[in-house]
């Protein structure tokens, strides 16, 4: 969808979805949920989590398949949203690019669909952001993530 086919402001546009934001996770380590300098926002890893509680859990190929895992990394991206939002004072109309994704799948070994997965949370920048929500990404099939969660996705955004 181009950016002048998007409705004005995340918050509408979100709910034009039907989404909303989570609370922001809480650390599950020694990390903050984002670091900042100048205009780049890095953000922390997020599980597929909401108030705490794990969604999605298990290795995709096994516990679950591939829908349920791109509803994983749709919403490991809002809750990446919710740390960016914190971030901004609770203002997502101030991102400027969504520059990076870093996806990670628990799977059992050499199930094939890892970048599928974490289109989930690619496919949500995407309809928020427009062209500026197209990204560089990377997709890796892991042994095991935080909480046993079947997600985890990690993200760099430009910000004003």
């Amino acid at each position: 969808m181009p950016s002048s086919d998007l409705p004005p402001g995340v918050a509408s546009r979100l709910a034009a979805l039907g989404l909303t934001l989570p609370p922001v996770p809480s650390p599950r380590g020694a990390f903050l949920p984002f670091s900042r300098s100048g205009a780049t926002v890095w953000l922390a890893g997020q599980i597929c989590e909401w108030d705490g509680e794990v969604r999605c859990a298990g290795p995709l190929g096994a516990a679950q398949d591939l829908a349920a895992g791109q509803r994983a990394a749709e919403l490991c991206a809002l809750n990446l949203l919710a740390a960016l939002s914190l971030a901004l004072d609770g203002d997502l109309d101030r991102v400027v690019r969504c520059h990076r994704l870093g996806g990670f799948v628990q799977v059992v070994p050499g199930w094939p669909d890892v970048p599928k997965v974490i289109n989930g949370a690619s496919d949500l920048m995407a309809a928020l952001f427009g062209e500026a929500g197209r990204h560089a990404r990377t997709s890796v099939g892991v042994a095991s993530l935080p909480a046993n969660a079947s997600v985890e996705v990690d993200g760099i955004f430009e910000v004003r």
